[in-house]
């Protein structure tokens, strides 16, 4: 194999590629990234065994062939070329090692052999669709931060994507839960999806997925089966296998029966409630809110008896009523809220409140409260 590539397109594939390569190896071959140049192109593909990623770039092809390389390695390497450099890659030499030349630098890197390098990306996914890639952004953005990170509860360390049923309409939603908060979004069920199984996504797949298509405009099509899921687009191709569990039954932790509703401005109660929480305690960053007609009190105290309080005009009608929160968590959901008006449903003070944004009812988020 022998090609010339631009430093910079290289920099952005590789960019994409090293970080799906775990830092630490028990299996050599998986520390590298697979270099395949048939004609006209370079395919990059990296896997750690459940999340395989394949990205394909045109490149100046001298000499076709694939050889293996090591992946944080190449990526220092080329990140700290100058702009605008020609990267020349050649492993024509027969000793099992690449020549990475770039102006006066020369690189010379041992090589694997490509028959070790696991196949991951192939097989086929009988359910298939697309998504345009703004939609499946907003399908990430408003539910991954809920996502939990507790590993003994390994089928909450995803988004789970699945038809769902919306008073009579049928939907693609996304929903994340850590136990102490929920998020829900959906959007109509794209042609092809319906009768699709309800997949756990994992928390890494999300992350890889969410870096590689932040600046596509191209639709993303989605292939999928009972184990495992692939996303295409722009010349990248994400495999993943997914998460073997059964995600809880969020619908009876959603509340039905909250009677007091509250709508307050979203940008002045998320300022609000930075300020007020910087007094809290790092450990419980807990807040109080207290509601009274046309008016929300918050406040916050210190291990060392420091307290905070600031008022703000809302909407509400209800009886008055105290509860906590973790600041953390309000101001989690708070920010995917894009609307002028955020609304919260609640009972009282022990059970779940209901958030949402009054101007789209596509999305959904479900806080659990706290003493404070």
């Amino acid at each position: 194999m022998k090609l010339t590539i631009e430093r910079g397109l290289l920099l952005k594939v590789l960019t994409h590629i090293q970080s799906v390569v775990e830092r630490r190896n028990t299996i050599p071959i998986l520390s590298n990234v697979k270099f395949d140049a048939p004609d006209g192109n370079l395919s990059l593909n990296a896997t750690d065994m459940d999340l395989d990623i394949v990205e394909t770039v045109p490149a100046d092809v001298a000499a076709q062939g694939s050889t293996t390389a090591p992946a944080h390695t190449l990526f220092d390497i080329v990140r700290k070329l100058p702009d605008g450099a020609q990267v020349e890659l050649d492993c024509t030499g027969g000793d099992n090692s690449l020549v990475l030349s770039a102006g006066r630098s020369r690189f010379t890197l041992t090589c694997l052999p490509t028959e070790d390098f696991p196949v991951l990306s192939g097989g086929d996914l009988p359910h298939k669709f697309s998504l345009s890639a703004g939609g499946l952004r907003n399908l990430i953005d408003r539910t991954r931060f809920a996502i939990s990170t507790e590993e003994t509860r390994y089928y909450l360390n995803g988004i789970y994507l699945h038809e769902a049923d919306n008073e009579g309409t049928t939907v693609l939603r996304t929903v994340a839960t850590d136990g102490h908060r929920l998020a829900s979004i959906e959007v109509p069920l794209p042609e092809g999806a319906a009768g699709m199984p309800g997949v756990i996504v994992p928390r890494k797949t999300v992350t890889e997925l969410r870096k590689l298509i932040d600046e596509t405009v191209d639709d993303v099509l989605v292939a999928m089966s009972d184990t495992k899921i692939r996303f295409s687009f722009d010349g990248a191709v994400l495999t993943s296998k997914l998460i073997d569990g059964t995600f809880p039954d969020y619908d009876r932790v959603i509340p039905a029966g909250n009677d007091k509703v509250l709508e307050v401005n979203t940008n002045s109660f998320s300022d609000a409630v930075d300020r007020v929480s910087a007094i809290s305690t790092e450990k419980s960053r807990a807040i109080k809110l207290v509601l009274s007609s046309g008016n929300l009190t918050l406040s916050a105290n210190s291990a060392e008896n420091d307290s905070a309080v600031e008022e703000l005009p809302v909407d509400y009608t209800s009886e008055e009523m105290e509860i906590g929160f973790n600041s953390r968590y309000l101001l989690d959901i708070a920010q995917q809220i894009d609307g002028d008006t955020a609304k919260f449903t609640l009972a009282d003070s022990a059970s779940p409140t209901l958030v949402q944004d009054s101007s789209d009812r596509s999305a959904l988020y479900v806080l659990m409260p706290m003493r404070v």
